[in-house]
């Protein structure tokens, strides 16, 4: 087990060897954001900004501009809580920028909702140009960081804190746009992103492994074609997300079942309210997010269908 900024640290010390392009820029936060083995082995190509993460965001889109490949680090909720400098100086000057948010969602734990991001796939989805992506487990951390090194594009990686289990071997392939079907069933559809696809998992093996569950890794652009091709073989579908149900991977499923006048029945399954504080298992215990309440919520959702 391993937390995907762990898996970021690691991955950028990679790249800053084999690319002398690559930078990075953090606001006071490198040991939390696990950029500070670059800083260490990088110092010219470190930039320490100090509590000042919109000078950070206009720093790292002049360097994206100059012909580096700026990696800006905070926080998910201090990053995207500067929304108006990615807005114009990242996404509207299609600026090669790698934003990198650490601490999603209210795994994180005892810091509470100050720290939390909770809103930031919804703001970075809203902006053209912005691909966003939130990995379930190391391995898939190390491919989306290829991916995002090969692709002359804004991007935002949405990382955890705390420790995920392994899904993939290296033999894993993550490509921008495209999810991956991890379980096939029948009747519920289960499709889960960061954290979240390993609570899908375990709600489908305490159901005997009868429903199908995918991993959306990719926020945006989604995966219209493979949710096309499920759609037709599923009568209800589920979301799954540490992150409000409001705009984020359960807004995009939705979007895309009204766009194409779906018959599937949908539940969204995130956070409705301000996140607390507690440790990570008491509050996704709390928010229904572990796989004991991915279930109890799923089953309580088909019951209703059935008695309508």
């Amino acid at each position: 087990m391993k937390a995907t900024r762990d898996s970021f640290g690691e991955a950028i010390l990679k790249w800053g060897e084999k690319d002398s392009r690559v930078v990075v820029l953090d606001a006071d936060l490198s040991k939390s954001t696990k950029s500070e083995s670059f800083s260490k082995k990088f110092p010219g190509r470190f930039f320490q900004m100090g509590i000042a993460e919109m000078n950070m965001i206009g720093t790292a889109a002049g360097l994206a501009l100059g012909g580096k490949i700026p990696f800006a680090c905070s926080f998910g909720c201090f990053l995207t809580g500067r929304y108006d400098q990615i807005r114009m100086s990242v996404a509207y000057n299609r600026a090669n920028v790698k934003l990198i948010g650490t601490h999603a969602g209210v795994a994180i734990g005892e810091d509470g909702h100050s720290q939390m991001a909770l809103e930031d796939i919804g703001l970075m989805r809203a902006l053209p140009n912005m691909i966003v992506l939130q990995p379930a487990d190391h391995i898939e951390t190390l491919k989306m960081m290829e991916a995002m090194i090969e692709v002359a594009n804004p991007c935002y990686l949405r990382l955890t804190r705390q420790k995920l289990p392994m899904i993939y071997d290296e033999a894993y392939r993550f490509k921008i746009g495209k999810w991956d079907l991890l379980r096939e069933g029948r009747d519920v559809l289960l499709i889960g992103t960061g954290h979240q696809v390993h609570s899908c998992l375990e709600a489908n093996d305490k159901m005997g492994g009868s429903w199908s569950v995918v991993n959306a890794s990719s926020l945006s652009p989604i995966d219209k074609d493979l949710l096309k091709e499920l759609i037709t073989r599923h009568r209800f579908v589920v979301t799954a997300e540490d992150h409000y149900v409001t705009n984020g991977l359960g807004s995009a499923v939705a979007e895309f079942l009204a766009e194409h006048s779906c018959d599937a029945r949908l539940l969204r399954i995130g956070l409705r309210d301000f996140g607390e504080s507690g440790t990570p298992e008491e509050l996704y215990q709390h928010f229904k997010l572990d796989g004991e309440g991915v279930l109890s919520q799923v089953e309580e959702f088909l019951q209703a269908q059935s008695d309508r």
